[in-house]
């Protein structure tokens, strides 16, 4: 039955109770508000849903690193897994909507399996820590050297732009300013002729292997994934910022933030007072494949142990938050939240939001896929010809 069924997964949930403290104030997870005296079982199935990639065993190398040598590319390893998590997180919301949860052993639909494709740790993968790692060449960083939360950012929006069937248009932000209309032209795209669709479509399908016409043909506005590389202090965050950056988190565009502390990087999903809440990648699993009906044995993929929690005051300064707005409406309404609950700071605000593009900034092209005859299901063997027209994105001064 249904209740027993909600009951079991409460069960299989109950070492995260021991890792709460009785407290009135609210948890804050991604946009929505829990309350451990009242929902707490609902909470920890929220927090469960989220996808959560680790390190795995035996799968194939990256460049000259295989899976027996995690140390050597460890770092860089880390943060492109929380990048990972923070663009499944988008997808699912985009595919399958904010309040979709998972249950161990319960069927999902195709959508759920084939994001969760998306990110297996496999050449071909349109996501996988292959092809980041390959695409983070092209931004001037050796296989196996540290990713910061920017450069995570900037090889997600270029391996977007292959990935057909999510079809998101990725904005990453430059000097801790989004810029209203850049995002507008970026999102809202021209219809395609019958002859340019029909041709994409069959690209795609041909590449992944999949009959379903892909979801990024539609003329109108692309579901837009907002990241905001931000520094908040120089040596540690500078506590002004504290209440800004946690508001962020009950917006429901909300996506989370990528950081951590030296060396370590997490994927923050919420607050409790003045703690963060975040799922950990350190953690080494058996690689997972898809099975002959495309389904993935999802239960490693999501994270069933207690939630790790840490004093935001120790959170290093340099990182990164995301949100996602599936139509205009969600765009509109964040960038008005933006005004109200962060922009009200008069002086060290976390980031400017401004209608028009600054005119001493260069001119703003919207990203597009370069003509190579790879897809983001192919393994991308160079990014040397990819994107060499393309401007930096550090502007640390004006």
């Amino acid at each position: 039955s249904v209740l027993s069924r909600y009951e079991n997964q409460i069960t299989i949930l109950s070492d995260y109770l021991e890792e709460f403290p009785e407290t009135d104030e609210p948890v804050w997870i991604l946009g929505r508000q829990h309350h451990l005296n009242t929902d707490k079982s609902k909470l920890l199935l929220d927090i469960s849903a989220r996808l959560w990639f680790t390190y795995r065993r035996k799968f194939s190398p990256i460049g000259e690193y295989t899976a027996f040598q995690l140390p050597a590319y460890g770092l860089a390893g880390l943060v492109m897994m929380c990048g990972q998590m923070m663009l499944a997180q988008a997808l699912i919301c985009r595919h399958l909507g904010r309040d979709w949860q998972w249950e161990k052993h319960k069927k999902q639909p195709e959508e759920y399996h084939r994001i969760l494709r998306c990110f297996l740790d496999r050449k071909d993968c349109c996501y996988s820590i292959h092809q980041m790692a390959q695409m983070g060449v092209g931004e001037g960083k050796s296989i196996g050297e540290w990713f910061g939360p920017n450069t995570v950012a900037q090889v997600l929006k270029k391996l977007a732009l292959f990935d057909e069937w999510n079809s998101l248009a990725v904005y990453v932000s430059m000097d801790n300013t989004v810029v209203i209309e850049d995002i507008k032209k970026m999102c809202w795209c021209p219809a395609q002729s019958s002859s340019v669709a029909h041709s994409s479509a069959h690209l795609h399908r041909s590449a992944l292997g999949q009959n379903k016409n892909t979801a990024g043909l539609c003329p109108g506005w692309k579901p837009l994934l907002l990241i905001i590389p931000l520094r908040l202090g120089i040596n540690h965050i500078n506590p002004v910022y504290i209440d800004a950056f946690k508001e962020c988190f009950k917006m429901p565009q909300s996506l989370g933030a990528l950081g951590g502390k030296p060396n370590n990087a997490y994927y923050f999903i919420g607050f409790l007072g003045n703690e963060l809440i975040y799922l950990d990648p350190h953690t080494t699993q058996s690689f997972v494949d898809s099975e002959e009906n495309g389904t993935v044995d999802d239960e490693s993929f999501h994270c069933q142990q207690a939630p790790h929690r840490m004093k935001i005051m120790n959170l290093d300064p340099s990182v990164a938050l995301g949100f996602f707005c599936k139509e205009e409406c969600d765009f509109d309404n964040w960038c008005s939240l933006v005004q109200k609950e962060i922009l009200k700071q008069q002086s060290l605000r976390m980031f400017e939001l401004v209608q028009k593009h600054p005119p001493h900034w260069p001119p703003f092209i919207p990203p597009s896929k370069p003509e190579v005859t790879t897809t983001g299901a192919e393994l991308i063997e160079s990014t040397d010809k990819l994107f060499e027209l393309e401007e930096e994105f550090e502007i640390l001064s004006v």
